[in-house]
């Protein structure tokens, strides 16, 4: 039982489709994992033991009436807690809403659900998706298998650590800023930012509206693509949903290849503040794109430099309109509703005593940025910029495939060490955040360790909106490039944790 947490997705799918192992042993093999080390990792916020075998037994007795099942069904998988689950709690991190069992499944939730994905439980997060290493959870930090003092990113630092010490084969994260790819590079998995609009946002908790993006967590290209495919294509509950046919990316990431490639190297993703180690590894990637096929030629994106400011003002606008609906009134939190106090004091405290730091700085934020007078001065002013990144984008597709830069500039960092400095904080989404601005397509594979602390180090690819098969193409390229050079780059054993 024990070795079938070593098999990647599609390997548990192809021996659970042929008979030599049932969903229920391989949804145990890994409830039997979370047990054993995720008080260590905490990786999770709830673990529906109950439910995953529930599931993992309806898979089992569909197959067995001879029913045609999807490539991913009986495979476990973890759901980052930002996507509503129909009776299973739905915390988005936070305290103002503990306890919230949810009535309806998000679409994710529900196509998983259909694929026959058994979901092992939420995964944890920074509160609200609003964070770069999973320390501003309300239910308190996750560690990275690969060091449990440092951060495994985030905001989707949960589902990245399921996949890291093997309690999940599979995983969901979202990303507003950068938070599938980064927590990918800084444990060593693969995780993909899907096309703005490729994957429903119906049921998954708003952050930042314009931004939002889910998408699939994995340990190998491959599995990203299945999953990938699961879980996109048109939804009619999401006004923002492409109706447009998917991109085969499971085709791509089944014949990877780079041979005849244009790839563009960006100039501005690299400098002072980006550990050497990580270009180290970066700059061996794009050497080895080159004696894979691939022309690789440098290009200039300006506006790129600009892009954290503009993200920082365009985000905490919209969460501070999302987070409106969080008023003690209809569900969640509810403080100091004694009869005494108004509703607009109920209210107060309960916000006060609900929402996080981060949430609150973002929220003071965003709102002064709309108020009457600063508008145009920062909210406008951001939106331009974002239009100028786009752009940059535009000019860059127009000459290359594919653009590649590091995932983030350093590895993971100690747990604590950048509490009390949002702005360094912040920083760790410097490559990342671009990408969402003009809604392209991204994915973050292992490319090595730093030399310096033996940590994971990440590889972004980009590719244009609805070309996210380039991102699997490219990327099933690399990845059996180094497999071919050293086994896995990264995760060859089971962490001991």
């Amino acid at each position: 039982m024990a070795d079938l947490i070593r098999l990647t997705a599609a390997e548990l799918a192809a021996e659970i489709a042929a008979g030599s192992v049932s969903s229920v042993e391989v949804t145990e093999a890994h409830l039997a994992r979370v047990e054993a080390v995720d008080e260590k990792v905490h990786a999770f916020l709830h673990v529906d033991r109950e439910g995953a075998l529930a599931q993992a037994r309806a898979v089992d007795e569909r197959r067995a009436a001879g029913e045609r099942l999807g490539p991913l069904a009986g495979v476990p998988l973890a759901l980052k807690d930002i996507f509503t689950t129909e009776g299973v709690p739905t915390t988005v991190g936070s305290k103002i809403l503990e306890g919230w069992i949810p009535p309806y499944d998000a679409t994710v939730t529900r196509r998983l659900k259909d694929a026959g994905v058994v979901i092992l439980g939420k995964t944890n997060m920074d509160e609200f998706a609003m964070g770069s290493s999973t320390e501003n959870s309300a239910f308190g930090p996750t560690g990275n298998p690969w060091d449990l003092t440092r951060i495994p990113g985030g905001s989707g630092g949960g589902s990245a650590a399921s996949l890291a010490s093997f309690q999940a084969p599979l995983a969901i994260g979202t990303d507003t800023g950068g938070s599938i790819r980064q927590p990918a590079a800084v444990t060593g998995t693969v995780g993909v930012k899907p096309t703005y609009g490729g994957v429903s946002r119906y049921g998954m908790v708003a952050f930042s509206s314009s931004l939002d993006q889910g998408g699939p967590c994995a340990r190998t290209v491959l599995d990203a693509a299945l999953l990938h495919q699961v879980i996109a294509g048109h939804d009619p509950l999401d006004s923002t949903s492409i109706d447009a046919p998917v991109p085969d990316v499971v085709e791509a990431a089944r014949n990877g290849s780079v041979a005849g490639l244009r790839i563009g190297v960006v100039k501005e993703f690299r400098g002072e503040g980006y550990q050497a180690g990580v270009l180290q590894r970066f700059d061996e990637s794009v050497a080895l794109l080159r004696e894979l096929g691939a022309e690789v030629v440098e290009v200039s994106c300006p506006s790129f430099d600009l892009a954290l400011a503009a993200y920082y003002l365009i985000a905490p606008s919209e969460c501070s309109s999302n987070l409106a609906r969080f008023d003690a009134m209809r569900y969640g939190l509810r403080i100091g509703d004694d009869g005494t106090r108004s509703a607009e004091e109920v209210t107060s405290l309960t916000r006060e005593a609900g929402f996080g730091p981060e949430v609150k700085r973002r929220v003071m934020l965003g709102t002064y940025a709309l108020s009457s007078g600063y508008y145009d001065a920062y909210y406008g002013s951001a939106q331009k910029v974002r239009t100028l990144v786009a752009r940059d984008f535009e000019r860059a597709f127009a000459d290359v495939h594919v653009l590649v830069s590091p995932t983030t500039p350093t590895t993971a960092f100690p747990i604590g060490e950048r509490a009390d400095d949002p702005m360094a904080m912040y920083r760790a989404d410097l490559c990342t955040i671009p990408v969402n601005l003009a809604g392209n397509a991204a994915m973050s594979l292992p490319c090595g360790l730093a030399p310096e602390d033996g940590l994971p180090v990440g590889l972004q690819i980009i590719a244009p909106a609805m070309a996210d098969d380039r991102l699997y193409r490219v990327g099933a390229a690399v990845e059996a490039a180094f497999q071919a050079r050293w086994g896995h780059p990264i995760i060859e054993e089971v962490p001991a944790l």
